[in-house]
């Protein structure tokens, strides 16, 4: 609660504050280093305690735990036979692993995610860097709990899922992830139904306490639903304006069936397909908001209601992406954005049909001259 110029956070209290910032009164000089980070995104100007249970701190440096923008997301497995219950519930930012390659510089961008506020790691098994994220989870001096981590099963090196499950925990150094993923229906075998009868095991034997899929389409979702004994919570797909019109369907059936749609590439507009018509609406509200642009594109993300996994080797750029949850746009800056990518979508289909019809056309060009060379008829 507020007190003057101060926040004052009861360690016992069961207030959203207190629980996401777990602010118990430590020796300042003797909180684990990142813990310290976490309090000290701004700079720190005053903290006191005042006895066992209560800390005094200026308001303005609250750590950003305590005044995040993304809100939590309710997940379904808060739902059975009997009714709904307290369940799970997921960050709705996440940062990402999957660009940062291994060794020691993949660990050191995700201790400095975790360090600027993000408490939810998006890792795989594919990604060959669980183990560098493990290390910057452990480093990071947060209790287990606090952090939410995600990783995905890719059938790498071809080890099932009870191994691969294994292989993942003992790379991050826990004993449970908050969500276990099939990074894609490929990988589902023999068949849909009995791998996810094996994610479902995983559930049940405590390693995941949730479950999800990647990159299913409506067809694979049926086929899962229809034997499953646990819905999935999740599946995360491709999800930027580009492909908003074409992912739509999807996004609004799973809506319906009580499965949250996590987004991964949401910046590709403007980091692989710049000058494209999105960039007109976004630098637009950008510049009315006195936001950055991609600020305006995760805000627009987080409007349609998903999860959004991002990464950025950058700082400041991450610290955007957090402050980018407080944007606040209006439905027709939305649906700017949704027309500008509508448009875009089908401009970008006819340069790859175009493509693909002269690639035919060059290679038909290049027969009929062989069959020439050589006199062969072919009609």
């Amino acid at each position: 609660m507020a007190n003057g110029n101060f926040a004052v956070v009861n360690s016992s209290s069961s207030s959203p504050t207190a629980a996401s910032a777990d602010l118990r009164c430590r020796d300042y000089q003797n909180t684990p280093r990142r813990a310290v980070d976490l309090i000290d995104l701004q700079p720190m100007r005053k903290i006191a305690c005042e006895s066992a249970s209560v800390c005094r701190l200026d308001a303005a440096a609250l750590p950003y735990a305590a005044r995040m923008p993304w809100a939590d997301i309710k997940l379904n497995d808060g739902i059975d036979a009997r009714g709904p219950f307290p369940g799970t519930t997921i960050p709705s930012i996440a940062f990402g692993t999957w660009t940062l390659g291994n060794g020691q510089q993949s660990t050191d961008k995700v201790d400095q995610a975790i360090s600027v506020g993000f408490n939810h790691i998006d890792t795989a098994q594919s990604y060959r860097n669980e183990a560098e994220a493990g290390i910057a989870i452990h480093q990071s001096g947060l209790k287990r709990e606090e952090l939410y981590i995600t990783t995905k099963f890719s059938g790498t090196n071809g080890l099932d899922i009870e191994t691969s499950i294994n292989n993942s925990l003992k790379n991050l150094g826990v004993g449970y992830v908050d969500l276990y993923l099939i990074h894609s229906p490929r990988l589902a075998q023999p068949d849909i139904a009995t791998a996810w009868a094996q994610m479902e095991k995983v559930k049940a034997d405590g390693k995941a306490k949730s479950i999800g899929v990647s990159n299913f389409e409506i067809s694979h979702l049926e086929v899962l639903l229809a034997s499953a004994k646990v819905k999935p919570v999740a599946n995360q797909i491709l999800f930027h304006p580009y492909v908003y019109e074409r992912q739509a369907p999807l996004v609004e059936w799973m809506a319906k069936n009580g499965i949250v749609t996590e987004a991964y590439s949401v910046l590709i507009p403007l980091s692989r397909q710049p000058n494209g018509p999105v960039d007109a609406p976004v630098n637009k509200i950008a510049a009315r908001l006195n936001a950055a642009p991609e600020q305006v594109l995760l805000a627009w993300a987080k409007a349609k209601g998903v999860v959004v996994v991002t990464s950025s080797s950058k700082k400041e750029r991450l610290e955007g992406y957090l402050d980018a949850g407080d944007l606040k746009l209006t439905s027709s800056d939305i649906a700017a954005i949704d027309a500008a990518g509508a448009t875009g979508a089908r401009r970008f289909n006819a340069r790859s049909f175009l493509r693909k019809t002269v690639a035919v056309a060059l290679v038909g060009a290049a027969v009929l001259g062989v069959c020439g060379y050589f006199r062969v008829k072919i009609l």
